[in-house]
């Protein structure tokens, strides 16, 4: 885990139980038509079971400045550690924050 990148726990699916998550630094881009769908990955500190943290979910390409969209495909470390630092975004999607 990299300074200044919260402690992010969420139950996990493989172990049942609530664990720590760590980002992966890697982002996941899957086109639909002419939708996108973009997540920055998490894996579990037990097991190594994937979290996909939503970012974008059906959203026409156009809907996205074309620098971060290059950052998604090339997973961009300063990229991922802004989404993977972005309390608002975590808690939105369950993440729980411990010291």
């Amino acid at each position: 885990m990299s300074p200044g990148t919260p402690r992010i726990y969420r139950r996990c699916r493989s172990c049942g139980r609530l664990r720590e998550f760590c980002s992966t630094g890697r982002f996941r881009v899957n086109a639909n038509g002419r939708l996108l769908d973009v997540w920055l990955l998490f894996r579990c500190t037990h097991c190594g079971s994937v979290w996909k943290l939503p970012l974008y979910q059906r959203v026409p390409r156009t809907r996205i400045a074309p620098e971060t969209y290059r950052g998604f495909l090339e997973n961009d470390p300063e990229l991922a550690r802004r989404y993977g630092t972005d309390r608002r975004l975590l808690q939105g999607s369950g993440a729980r924050f411990h010291p």
